[in-house]
């Protein structure tokens, strides 16, 4: 019986890979829309990578690609895992979902699926099982891009250690298996060209990783080496000090709008309080002009002598005082 083998590298891989298929795919990249580790639904169910056509009639150019109608699942198994029988029976049942999960009823036509599965190693037994008991034809259509026949779904296989290294030379070469030195000085001749690519700086770094004994042979190698190695620290260094000035100007500017929030409450208040006693100060002096005393004025203000009398005394004592000049002094003696 074969046990199954449970991945434990998968984010060692699993990244460089979606980088590198849109590096495969970058020709048509602006008609594709590329999704890592698609949820579906609410529970714990992940495709590897969704990637959806924009414009359904479009073929893609890229060998990979040609297969691919609107909604595309693609399975990746690291170099070191297998494809077997149940991943195929996982991600068919996962492209059923995936169909299933839509908002409306078939919006997601069958015949806009494809499933494709990307592994390293030739899956023999599956393919045995495909023709025996799926009653499918299995054709090579080029270097190692397997057309699966026989259902409704189109469905591929890619083998990435036979993909060709003109054609496919990333997927190629995501490995931990590379042991020919040309094969690592094409790439870092292509890297070179696409340094400021963040997707093949991923690429690059993982499959450098992955295969340092190699990549130390090659002559001039380790300065390459030493050059991505201080890129990358470089990238680090910016994010964090990008991070840094990000959280510094965000607690500046929430000083500046506590202090700005601050200040306009207190003017807001001064001037409603400014407003309020200009208005009390008018009112009695009109009140006073016309000889009416300090218990008439609190009757037509309807509040209490005590409440009024400062004011009253001020107002009363400087009859030829304007309002603001009333103002300064009763806002003065309140401010003592």
């Amino acid at each position: 019986m074969e046990l199954k083998k449970k991945e434990t590298d998968a984010t060692y891989w699993h990244p460089a890979f979606f980088a590198g298929i849109q590096i495969e795919l970058e020709e048509d990249a602006d008609n594709l829309v590329f999704e890592n580790e698609h949820q579906l639904g609410t529970k714990p169910m992940e495709i590897d990578v969704l990637i959806i056509k924009k414009e359904t009639d479009r073929p893609v150019k890229k060998n990979i690609g040609r297969i691919f109608k609107k909604h595309n699942i693609i399975e990746y198994k690291s170099p070191d895992d297998s494809l077997n029988v149940d991943d195929f029976y996982k991600v068919y049942g996962y492209t059923c979902f995936y169909k299933a999960d839509a908002r409306y009823v078939n919006s997601i036509p069958a015949d806009e699926l494809t499933i494709t599965f990307v592994a390293e190693k030739y899956p023999r037994k599956l393919i045995e099982h495909l023709k025996s008991v799926k009653k499918y034809r299995v054709e090579e259509k080029e270097k190692g891009i397997y057309y699966v026949y026989g259902d409704l779904i189109p469905i591929q296989i890619l083998i990435t250690k036979k993909l060709s290294a003109e054609e496919n030379l990333w997927l190629k070469s995501l490995t931990n298996k590379l042991n020919e030195t040309a094969a690592a000085e094409k790439l870092i001749e292509n890297y070179m060209e696409h340094k400021e690519s963040s997707l093949h700086q991923s690429m690059i770094e993982t499959i450098m990783r992955a295969n340092q004994k190699l990549f130390q042979e090659v002559n001039g190698m380790s300065d390459i080496f030493m050059e991505i190695v201080q890129e990358k620290f470089d990238r680090k260094l910016k994010e964090e000090v990008d991070k840094a000035v990000e959280a510094a100007v965000e607690e500046a500017v929430e000083a500046a709008v506590e202090e700005a929030t601050e200040k306009a409450v207190k003017e807001t208040t001064e001037k409603a309080v400014k407003e309020k006693l200009t208005e009390r100060i008018s009112l009695i002096r009109k009140k006073c002009a016309r000889n009416k005393s300090l218990a008439r004025i609190a009757d037509d203000l309807e509040t209490d002598t005590d409440e009024i009398r400062s004011l009253y005394e001020v107002i009363s004592k400087n009859p030829e005082k304007t309002v603001e000049e009333l103002y300064q002094i009763i806002s003065g003696k309140v401010q003592k």
